[in-house]
Order: C-alpha cells, then sequence, then structure tokens
C-alpha cells in the first residue's frame, strides 16, 4: 500500500465573495491574526507528514508563491536590523515543505482543478485541500483522515453534520456505519440536493484523500452546473467502482470563504495567540458588557 505523500491545494478561484478585498490580493492571502490562510492550510499539511504540496494556480496569483519562497532583499534587511525572530519565522515558512506549482488555464471549476495535477501525482493516493476550509484539532485533520486510509485503504471525504435546512449549500454524504469510529460506507452523494430530496445531514467539507483513479472520472465527466466540472460527480463514479468512505472528522471547521465564517476564525484564532489572546479577550468582554451591546 502506497503511503500519502503528496497534496493538492486548489487556489485558482477568483475569490469573488470577499471582493473588492480580493481584487488585487488572492483570497488566500488574506490574513487570519498574523498569517495568511493559506499558510494555516500548508501548516497542516505539514503536520500531517505530507512531503510536497502541490498548488493548482491561476493568473494573479504569483504572491501565494512568493509567500513561501525565500526573499534574499527582505531577509538582508532584517539580518541588518539584527530582527533575528522574524528571520528565523520567515526562514521556517521558506522552508516547510516542497511545492509544485500548476496552473489551471481556464476556471473550469473544482473537479478540473484537480484534474490538472494528474501528472504530478501520478499512479499515487493524495491529498486534496480546499484553501477556503480552515480546521483546528488536536490531531490535523489529514492525519486523522490518513490514519483511518492505512485501515480502510480506500478513499476518503471529510464530513460535518450540519442543520437539514443547510444541506442545501453542501455536497450530501449518504452511508452506513461501519465498524471503524466516526466513519461510514458511501452509497450516495448529492450535490446542493433541493430541499427533501435527502434526509441525510453528513456534509462534504474542504478535505478529501483520494485514490488515483479518481483522474480517470475527472478526465470523462461532463461540465455540469455553469459549465464546470464537478467533483462529487467524479467522487460518486469513484466509490461504485472500489468504494469509499466519509469520515466525521475531530475538530472545528472554518469557512474562510465566508466572510461570517473568516471573521468567526479570526476571533477565535487571535483568543489563542499568546501575546494578543488576553488584551483581545479583555477588548470583547468590554463589547458585550457595554449597555449598547445587543
Amino acid at each position: 500500500m502506497k503511503r500519502i505523500r503528496k497534496a493538492v491545494i486548489p487556489v485558482a478561484g477568483m475569490g469573488t465573495r470577499f471582493l473588492p478585498a480580493t481584487k488585487s490580493i488572492p483570497k488566500e492571502m488574506l490574513t487570519i491574526v498574523d498569517r495568511p490562510t493559506i499558510q494555516y492550510i500548508v501548516e497542516e499539511v505539514v503536520a500531517s507528514g505530507v512531503d510536497a504540496v502541490v498548488l493548482i494556480t491561476s493568473e494573479g496569483k504569483s504572491a501565494i508563491e512568493n509567500h513561501f519562497d525565500y526573499n534574499f532583499q527582505l531577509d538582508t534587511v532584517l539580518r541588518q536590523k539584527n530582527k533575528r525572530a522574524l528571520r528565523d519565522e520567515l526562514t521556517t515558512i521558506s522552508n516547510l515543505i516542497d511545492i509544485v506549482s500548476v496552473r489551471q488555464k481556464e476556471p473550469l471549476g473544482l473537479g478540473h482543478a484537480i484534474w490538472m495535477a494528474r501528472n504530478v501525482i501520478g499512479d499515487e493516493p493524495f491529498l486534496v485541500l480546499l484553501g477556503d476550509d480552515l480546521v483546528r484539532s488536536k490531531k490535523p485533520c489529514c492525519r486523522q483522515m490518513i490514519d483511518l486510509y492505512n485501515q480502510v485503504k480506500e478513499s476518503i471525504v471529510a464530513i460535518q453534520r450540519v442543520p437539514m435546512d443547510q444541506t442545501f449549500q453542501y455536497g450530501i454524504v449518504e452511508g452506513m456505519e461501519t465498524e471503524f469510529d466516526r466513519t461510514y460506507k458511501v452509497k450516495r452523494m448529492v450535490e446542493k440536493p433541493a430541499p427533501g430530496t435527502s434526509d441525510s445531514d453528513m456534509a462534504i467539507i474542504g478535505r478529501y484523500l483520494l485514490m488515483p483513479e479518481i483522474f480517470d472520472f475527472l478526465g470523462t465527466t461532463t461540465p455540469g452546473h455553469g459549465g464546470e466540472i464537478q467533483l462529487t460527480d467524479a467522487l460518486l463514479a469513484l466509490s461504485n467502482r472500489r468504494g469509499m468512505y466519509a469520515y466525521e472528522f475531530e475538530g472545528k471547521r472554518y469557512d474562510a470563504g465566508d466572510k461570517l465564517g473568516y471573521l468567526k476564525a479570526i476571533v477565535d484564532i487571535g483568543l489563542e495567540h499568546p501575546t494578543l489572546g488576553g488584551p483581545l479577550r479583555e477588548h470583547l468582554n468590554s463589547i458585550c458588557s457595554s449597555k449598547d451591546c445587543c
């Protein structure tokens, strides 16, 4: 059984939900406290024992690659100013992991973005992490999925429970419980089901562990809504061929591609910050105790 060595992170989207902030800045570079969102995603990959990241990029996304690169001019300035702690931090970022970039030349959807990584991934199982989904957990979400993969030896999608009146916003999994904790055998997948068409509340979030056969289905999947190649269609075909599992991960997920979810991530992570957490908590308490607080 081949181990999981690579992770694909699609970052080619235009980030329209955050306009005008993302007109000239990739949405993945919007900061959560003191780090861009993409760094949290890559750090999860590193903490999960993966060797390399494949970024699926597009025009205007060079800032993401630059963030993980070495900047000689900046390093020189920091050295001259004796900013040792900052130099060490930036060196750590540039040495986090090997990164390969692949350009998605047309905006043909998530399925197409993942298909673009086929020549880099080859015939190995691999992870997919969406840059919009931030997961905070004691054990990295990807590490949890890799540990399960070592037992089930099949593809896995990460899921969370959502209110039934919100299932239309997600890809939904229907499945049966298994002998593995928090794990379900996938029977059916529905992309954003209309109300009343599914009785499942298991929503797919932005973490996948996929067998390389997914590329066969992505290469033959016809475009769906909006002219995009839907990943869910290929996942269902893959699950029918060789089986697939849904894993209810342990941790808290933030939709960092949504303005409210992004703000929640800033507050929660800010409260955990070693130097900012205390003052931020005092500020929030003062707001909540104010007579003007709703």
